[in-house]
């Protein structure tokens, strides 16, 4: 009788301490503050930004930039297009608006084959993100093929890689058509105060025919740029092939492309 009374007890204690271990554990669970990756952008005589990314809206475009950031990519590199009441952009290691990252720039075991990502927005099917572009926001740039052939969305909307932009003037006309994918918690000043800086038109504008002023004089440059993941894994991005605009150019007018220069 007595050891049937010890092993009811001992069942009863195992009990208790199962039903504590998962209400604590469900506490835990429930209290817990999950921290989003927050970026650290320091540019040469401004100051500090600090801009919170999320993740759960836009997963590819926070690895992306995440991994870019914390491999020195965007160390050194300045913003090039400035539009003051709209945005100011960098992340293009040419300094023109026509660069990219490569898979070496993204891996150790990369090479200089230049890549793209996927576009996380509503138009392009994710419609979790519904981000509006409001002042403080981190954007995903891309190219707009539409003005070619209205065929193309799917090339422009999938055509981001490294270049980001800072919304310094809500624009309703990106939501749904460009990442949105952080917003500045700290620094806004000091976006402000970029905007501000002496803009051009480009070098080559007649040739272009790109007449907007929006080139800086002298282009502000990020001395560093390094993101805080609280010891979250981002993971690499999906990368996908860029659209070879020429190609399709010559593919329009029945010419082989393989053929040029023979």
């Amino acid at each position: 009788m007595k050891t049937k009374n010890i092993i009811w007890i001992i069942a009863l204690i195992l009990v208790i301490v199962l039903i504590a271990g998962l209400g604590y554990g469900y506490y835990k669970k429930e209290t817990m503050e999950v921290k989003n990756p927050v970026a650290t952008m320091e540019v040469e005589n401004f100051g500090t930004i600090k801009i919170e990314l999320y993740p759960e809206l836009a997963p590819q475009t926070v690895a992306n930039f995440t991994t870019l950031a914390n491999r020195g990519f965007y160390d050194g590199l300045t913003f090039h297009r400035i539009v003051k009441d709209f945005m100011i952009q960098g992340g293009d290691k040419e300094g023109t608006g026509q660069g990219s990252a490569t898979t070496a720039d993204l891996k150790d075991d990369g090479d200089e084959t230049e890549y793209t990502i996927k576009g996380e927005f509503i138009a392009n099917g994710v419609t979790k993100n519904k981000l509006k572009f409001e002042e403080g926001i981190l954007g995903m740039a891309r190219s707009d093929y539409t003005s070619y052939s209205p065929t193309l969305a799917k090339e422009s909307y999938n055509s981001g890689s490294s270049q980001f932009f800072i919304m310094t003037k809500a624009n309703t006309s990106l939501n749904g058509y460009y990442t949105a994918f952080g917003k500045v918690i700290e620094g806004l000043d000091i976006v402000h105060k970029i905007e501000e800086v002496e803009v051009k038109a480009a070098d080559n504008a007649e040739e272009s025919g790109n007449t907007e002023v929006s080139t800086p004089v002298n282009p502000p440059k990020i001395t560093s740029l390094k993101v805080e993941t609280f010891g979250a894994d981002c993971g690499l991005p999906e990368t996908l092939e860029p659209f070879d605009y020429m190609t399709w150019m010559y593919k329009q007018y029945g010419i082989d492309p393989s053929t040029m220069g023979q």
